[in-house]
């Protein structure tokens, strides 16, 4: 998954409805592949019937697999072990699977789709925000307040499905093996009134508690820190269980997002995480530096 970019008028074709993570992995198996048969993607994919830019998504896990594609890729890449064919090809229909958050897909972008399934599957989340409070940390009334900046014209039954959408997401830190979240938050973040007071006051309480999880580490970094490593704008970095898988950089722009993983571009923002990490305040003082602000807000300046 190099760099790229999809924008949400894109023409390329959309994520498929499988878990993402099984299509990147599938796909990165098939590259390994065809590269060890020094075959081209174009000769791939006129064996399929298709473009050679079409297999370059399909080993990029952005669209989903057809069962009798993988068994042709197969047999062209000198796969013939039952064994070894069965297993890949469990996998293509494996990854085929909806995604839950399939049923929102009238009103999810498909860069932002993408994004869902790699967090659904990440084992470390690390996140640095500098507008609003992170996505699955947020109160509902304070998904609502950020959802109306952006989206003012929706029904009220959008504005719901949206605002539910959202809290199915965060259920993703209450499994079993539910991901460790590392989350670096701007102090502006706390002190822009979204939603209003009581909004606020209820998120910054929310906060307090999320921080007792085992699974989530929270830092907060002080206006008195004065400019820092990652001024540029907020980003997420996701690792996964899987060896076989990078790290990803999400970036989300206005009307799209910038997804990478090659090993210069993540070494790059891992130390941008890192030395935001050493500006902010440590995580056992994030408790009261929260008690001090909850206090504070609605007071007059």
């Amino acid at each position: 998954m190099t760099r790229s970019q999809v924008s949400a008028g894109s023409q390329e074709e959309a994520p498929g409805s499988g878990p993402t993570v099984l299509r990147i992995l599938l796909g990165a198996q098939l590259r390994r592949l065809r590269e060890t048969k020094a075959i081209t993607r174009e000769d791939a994919g006129w064996e399929i019937r298709a473009s050679g830019s079409k297999i370059s998504r399909m080993e990029l896990g952005r669209v989903s697999f057809k069962e009798r594609d993988v068994a042709d890729l197969l047999t062209l890449y000198g796969v013939n072990d039952p064994d070894e064919r069965e297993a890949l090809l469990v996998l293509a229909r494996q990854a085929n699977n909806p995604g839950w958050w399939q049923q929102y897909g009238d009103i999810l972008p498909s860069w932002f789709q993408s994004y869902l399934g790699l967090e659904a599957a990440a084992s470390l989340i690390r996140t640095y925000e500098i507008q609003f409070v992170p996505g699955l940390l947020q109160t509902p009334e304070y998904s609502r307040a950020v959802i109306m900046l952006g989206h003012a014209g929706v029904t009220p039954e959008q504005m719901d499905r949206r605002v539910e959408l959202r809290r199915q997401r965060q259920q993703v830190l209450d499994r079993p093996d539910a991901p460790q979240l590392w989350a670096v938050i701007d102090e502006a973040v706390l002190r822009r009134p979204i939603g209003g007071v009581e909004v606020m006051r209820a998120q910054i309480e929310a906060l307090i508690e999320a921080a007792k999880k085992p699974n989530v580490r929270l830092q907060i970094i002080p206006f008195n820190a004065g400019g820092h490593a990652a001024a540029g704008g907020p980003f997420a970095i996701l690792r996964f269980p899987e060896p076989e898988l990078p790290d990803v950089v999400y970036v989300e722009q206005l009307t799209s997002a910038i997804y990478l993983d090659k090993r210069e571009d993540v070494d790059q923002y891992a130390m941008a995480m890192e030395r935001v990490c050493i500006d902010a305040e440590p995580p056992n003082h994030t408790p009261e530096i929260l008690g001090k602000l909850l206090h504070e807000v609605g007071r007059p300046a």
